[in-house]
């Protein structure tokens, strides 16, 4: 593992990437201990805060764990999809609120996603999973909900129908698509959509997952996904508009 002097990122962001790379690759092996700060620190010709820093960042990323004691260090972690999750979701959190991504193109990758995995869903789905969704449509209509809570309520109830796929790589990659992106979508439209209208469509795609067809879930989907982009195109336009006139 080397560093490149010639790259424009700092020198434990260079190290991060190295031993990642090294656990990635294999030549790290779970539940490995790396060497010490002080031997990292030799191998890699920088100081023990540069490596610590590196280790940090690792450790963020739950790449590596750290032990105290005699027999302690910093340990290669076995990383779960609970934790692979999380970091999906705050990735993507990050990205949209830097404006990386704009509201269309999340939308597209959102719905392309889930729509590919309706059919799963519709063949795997359990009772439990069902449950849930027509929970959250039943608590979508109620009058007295607050915009945050019908925001978390839609969010559960896409996380259903995700999860209902039964694959855990599929539920991971859409992490970000669903628990990121979808309360994005609801803040940036909560001014103008229709709740019986979403209820409606939340509904007929459980329907459509409870009777196992797919091509009625992904035409629900479809028309969901239009209604989302439309009200978006909508909002920023009347937003535009309101910024030429008070400028």
């Amino acid at each position: 593992m080397k560093l490149d002097p010639q790259s424009p990122a700092d020198l434990s962001a260079q190290i991060a990437a190295a031993i990642r790379d090294a656990i990635v690759g294999g030549a790290l092996i779970v539940d490995e201990r790396l060497p010490s700060e002080a031997e990292l620190a030799e191998q890699f010709r920088v100081s023990r805060p540069t490596v610590r820093e590196a280790l940090k960042r690792l450790a963020a990323q739950s790449l590596i764990r750290t032990q105290r004691g005699a027999a302690g260090g910093a340990f290669v972690n076995r990383l779960s999809y609970e934790d692979a999750y999380a970091q999906q979701v705050t990735t993507a959190t990050l990205l949209l609120s830097m404006n990386a991504v704009s509201f269309e193109t999340a939308c597209e990758a959102r719905y392309a996603l889930e729509r590919a995995c309706a059919p799963l869903s519709a063949q795997r789905r359990s009772a439990d999973h069902l449950a849930t969704m027509r929970a959250e449509c039943f608590r979508q209509a109620q009058p007295g909900l607050t915009d945050e809570a019908f925001c978390a309520s839609d969010v559960a109830f896409h996380r259903a129908l995700v999860d209902g796929a039964g694959n855990p790589v599929l539920s991971y990659q859409l992490a970000g698509a669903v628990e990121a992106m979808q309360p994005l979508m609801n803040m940036i439209t909560f001014t103008a959509r229709s709740r019986q209208a979403i209820v409606a469509l939340h509904s007929s795609i459980a329907d459509a997952i409870e009777a196992r067809d797919a091509q009625s879930a992904d035409a629900a989907l479809c028309e969901l996904a239009d209604y989302t982009l439309t009200l978006g195109r909508d909002v920023m336009q009347q937003r535009n508009a309101r910024a030429d006139r008070d400028g």
